[in-house]
């Protein structure tokens, strides 16, 4: 009996949910059997392997996993073991505990340096094979140096414009501070979410200012306080005010903003493919998706650009499985799977093949997202980014409150980026 297992949480004394998965035999004369790992013993009762991705992607995980245990059906059994852990924070949780931790998991690429550097992955075998079947941009995002060390999984995890298209024309979505003034004439709202540092990048990105990784692979530098060139980082700060004054606009988290999308008192904002769907459950024919705007600053219209990256699965150096936890990373990020995963989730596959199909290609949220691919940068920082450009821009939303300095403020926001 092979079996798929979903815990609930990571606790000890989480419930358990046995979805009883049984082996398939139909077909099973014209199925071309794979060689098993050299390490296999394909007597053994129950191969275990436990599986870390977004809770949201249980069923499709399910789904994925039970067609690997099929695929393998006569030749060996498994009990999958499915555990909800965010792809962002799954580097800290892996880390915590290596020999305790998934066979395989799903993260964001930003993770790969720390996770590799750690030896909790180790570089693939076979990887020509992956490169030249997904994007080189993910395979970019899967590597270090020239290294590949886990498997593309998506080539969309970056953000655009959604709009409702009762609201606003094409020219109107070209400017941000146009957006805000039609939203707040509807007396409803266009949101961003100032409290992640992923987002504010988009205003500093196309200003000249920089941010980025030291060749430490570990520290920042940052120049968004910078008193030269065309725009100065106090120049942004004021704009990001100027929008926050608006009464059409609100910082909000990407869960409030879709709340807001379905109780119809949000009608354009920053987000990316996962709530692609459910936009266009609300909205239907009026869902609009583009390139992210304008933004005035100084007197000048400077395009928002935005962070990329790629969703990766990747295999724990530590598993006791390596070898069937290989084969089960390849499957999960295999054309047929990323395929599923576009038509249940919506997210943008990494595959040349599935990315290349016209359901992909008519997709107006890939199609947004390739846009904006023009004016993003695949995100490369340091750790100390997150807090102190989250700090700053909550600030900025809630109009500087306190009347403090904006050029102290940057001072500090970079003085706190690039420590070491």
């Amino acid at each position: 009996m092979k079996g798929f297992i979903y815990l609930p949480t990571m606790k000890k004394n989480s419930l358990f949910l046995i979805l009883a998965v049984g082996v398939l035999s139909l077909c099973g004369g014209c199925k071309k059997q794979e060689p098993l790992p050299a390490d296999s013993d394909s007597s053994e009762s129950v191969i275990p392997l436990t599986v870390w991705s977004g809770e949201e992607d249980e069923a499709l995980l399910k789904e994925i996993c039970s067609s690997f245990q099929s695929h393998y059906a006569g030749q060996v059994s498994f009990q999958i073991t499915f555990q909800p852990q965010s792809e962002s924070g799954c580097k800290d949780a892996l880390l915590a505990d290596l020999e305790g931790g998934a066979d395989v998991f799903t993260f964001a690429d930003d993770q790969l340096a720390a996770l590799a550097a750690a030896g909790a992955l180790d570089p693939l075998e076979n990887p020509e094979e992956i490169r030249a079947s997904n994007l080189p941009a993910s395979v970019e995002a899967a590597s270090v140096g020239d290294t590949l060390y886990a498997f593309p999984l998506t080539a969309d995890n970056g953000y655009f414009l959604y709009y409702n298209k009762a609201y606003f024309s094409e020219d109107d979505i070209q400017s941000m501070n146009r957006m805000t003034e039609i939203a707040a004439e509807q007396e409803r709202l266009l949101t961003m979410d100032w409290s992640s540092a992923w987002y504010v990048y988009s205003f500093f990105g196309n200003t000249g200012l920089e941010v980025g990784l030291n060749e430490d692979g570990l520290t920042n530098y940052c120049t968004w306080n910078s008193t030269e060139g065309p725009i100065h980082g106090v120049d942004v700060a004021q704009a990001m005010l100027d929008i926050a004054a608006s009464p059409g606009f609100a910082s909000r988290t990407d869960t409030e903003f879709l709340a807001g999308v379905q109780d119809g008192s949000v009608i354009a904002g920053v987000s990316g493919v996962w709530n692609s769907v459910a936009i266009e459950d609300a909205w239907g024919e009026n869902t609009g998706a583009a390139k992210l705007p304008f933004y005035t600053c100084k007197d000048q219209q400077v395009q928002m650009a935005s962070f990329s990256g790629c969703k990766l699965v990747g295999v724990n150096a530590y598993s006791p499985q390596k070898e069937w936890a290989l084969k089960l990373a390849e499957w999960i990020s295999n054309e047929s799977s990323q395929t599923l995963r576009f038509e249940q989730r919506g997210q943008g596959p990494s595959n040349i093949r599935a990315a290349d199909s016209a359901a992909v290609l008519e997709s107006p949220a890939i199609a947004a997202l390739l846009a904006q691919s023009e004016f993003s940068q695949l995100q490369r920082v340091g750790g100390k980014f997150w807090d102190p450009v989250s700090a700053f821009a909550l600030n900025m939303a809630e109009g500087n409150p306190s009347g403090a300095s904006l050029q102290e403020q940057l001072d500090r926001l970079v003085e706190e980026v690039t420590a070491r």
